[in-house]
């Protein structure tokens, strides 16, 4: 039987989950799926579904038989362990921020970049949800009118921030509600009924790092080194769905109607835009959808050569865990994993002076 011997780290997290179940739906060919997390008191009743085996606890030597390696997990748990798995044989394709920006690197939107998996030596990473959605809604427009300034602001889902910030949210409703007093765990402030300009901590230059994230990972993946990017996340208090108001500048000026067509054309972009009834995403609708859903497409009043629009995102689905699976799917459509046991050699990582791997 021909196939993969498949492991998922982070298998209990919302992302994780999510993986596990595009794995199913999409029928990719696993001969074996091992379900992994580094918290050891993980209990089989958190494994997405009945049929799946039970999950493991993660070690040295989790990876010794395993041909794809998915990371769905925090940065110091991606640094620690998907070296070991890339050291085992294994191509370790990662979701979270640990090497996205490393130039030996590829970060992969594959309806975008898939051509850039040639070079990956054992390692490929995935961008933050948010952009997965503006590169989506930007590429098929840039690469026929060249982009020349970009202005994001984002409004990202508690999911973002995982299941444990799901569960606050939910709680904190309660207790507004109830006119109970609430006391804020996983954000600075209470999220309930209210908004955060603030997604991960704030860095030097004014920036957060989720917005510095966006910056830098829609340069890379637009091979848009100069680009002037500026971002500002918020978090919100929805459940699943990312969303961003997006204002860019090309530039040549370009029509709505020629921008609706080239987005319409584009594989994983929807359109769904009529004001006269209403029509535009929201995170509701995009809930368990695998495209990337812009609308509000018009004309930027400020400039005769700019554009405005709505994109929103499933940052669960297309935002982390589809994207992987498609790279995957990517990469064994190349030839570029060996299938169980017939690898001849196993792909290496050495250290810089930092501790962390150069692939």
């Amino acid at each position: 039987m021909s196939g993969y011997r498949v492991a998922v780290v982070g298998a209990t997290g919302l992302v994780g989950q999510e993986i596990v179940k595009c794995l199913e739906q999409r029928k990719f060919p696993c001969i074996s799926l091992r379900l992994l997390s580094a918290d050891r008191s993980a209990s089989r009743e958190a494994a997405p579904s009945p049929r799946e085996p039970a999950v493991e606890g993660l070690s040295n030597s989790a990876f010794d038989e395993a041909d794809l390696v998915f990371f769905a997990t925090g940065l110091d748990i991606a640094r620690q362990f998907a070296p070991l798995a890339i050291k085992a044989g294994a191509v370790v394709i990662d979701s979270s921020p640990a090497w996205r920006m490393d130039p030996d690197v590829p970060l992969i939107v594959p309806e975008i970049n898939a051509a850039e998996l040639r070079a990956h030596k054992g390692l490929v990473a995935a961008p933050g949800g948010t952009t997965v959605a503006l590169t989506m809604a930007l590429y098929p427009l840039h690469r026929v009118n060249p982009l020349k300034h970009v202005v994001v602001c984002t409004y990202e889902s508690v999911s973002g921030a995982g299941s444990a910030a799901q569960e606050e949210l939910s709680s904190q409703a309660r207790q507004v509600l109830e006119g109970r007093t609430v006391v804020p765990h996983m954000f600075p402030h209470q999220i309930a009924f209210n908004l955060l300009p603030e997604v991960e901590v704030f860095l030097d230059n004014g920036y957060s790092r989720a917005e510095w994230n966006l910056v830098e990972e829609t340069r890379k993946i637009l091979r848009a080194e100069g680009l002037p990017v500026s971002t500002t996340c918020v978090r919100v208090p929805v459940f699943v769905g990312h969303a961003a108001a997006v204002h860019v500048e090309f530039s040549n000026p370009m029509a709505p109607e020629d921008v609706r067509k080239q987005l319409v054309e584009f594989p994983g972009v929807r359109v769904l835009d009529d004001p006269d009834v209403s029509l535009y995403p929201q995170p509701w609708f995009a809930s368990g959808s695998d495209d990337v859903l812009v609308g509000r497409i018009r004309r930027d009043a400020s400039s005769s050569s700019g554009l405005s629009m709505w994109v929103v995102i499933d940052n669960l689905r297309k935002g982390a865990a589809l994207n992987v699976v498609q790279i995957a799917e990517e990469l064994v459509r190349r030839g570029q994993i060996p299938e169980g046991g017939k690898r001849h050699g196993q792909v290496g990582a050495s250290s810089d002076s930092h501790g962390d791997p150069v692939l």
